[in-house]
């Protein structure tokens, strides 16, 4: 009787191990899909302008907000992106004591910027060319 104790005791030990892991993996499938959720959504909210913005991020390695606080502009007007530049990349010249970091991190917010602009000018193209219905 004290080999079948054993026997009972493995077996239950087996039973709350696998119980144990349906639990784990149910738990990780439902995170997993709300995390699908929640970035299908985000996707959505940014709209079909989204694709080419996040394409555009992933090539810059800028976000786009990224891009405007390191330019300093809160919406997005090609003379203020200009200025801003400008007036930037001359602070941060070596030649004058600047960050080479810096001035780089300029160069790159700048080409985020002028790419969103392309992305939004082209939309607008877009727009126009619709029928009216």
């Amino acid at each position: 009787t004290e080999s079948l104790g054993s026997l009972n005791l493995a077996k239950y030990l087996a039973q709350i191990i696998v119980m144990g892991v349906q639990v784990v993996g149910r738990a990780f499938a439902r995170a997993l899909r709300q995390e699908f959720a929640a970035s299908r959504a985000a996707a959505d909210a940014r709209g079909r302008a989204g694709h080419q913005s996040a394409a555009a991020s992933n090539l810059s390695g800028l976000s786009l907000q990224e891009a405007q606080q390191i330019l300093n502009v809160s919406k997005l007007s090609p003379e203020e992106v200009q200025k801003n530049y400008e007036h930037l990349f001359k602070v941060n010249d070596k030649s004058v004591g600047g960050s080479f970091y810096l001035q780089s991190k300029v160069v790159r917010a700048k080409e985020r910027l002028d790419e969103e602009l392309r992305i939004q000018a082209q939309e607008e193209r877009e727009k126009g060319q619709m029928p009216k219905t």
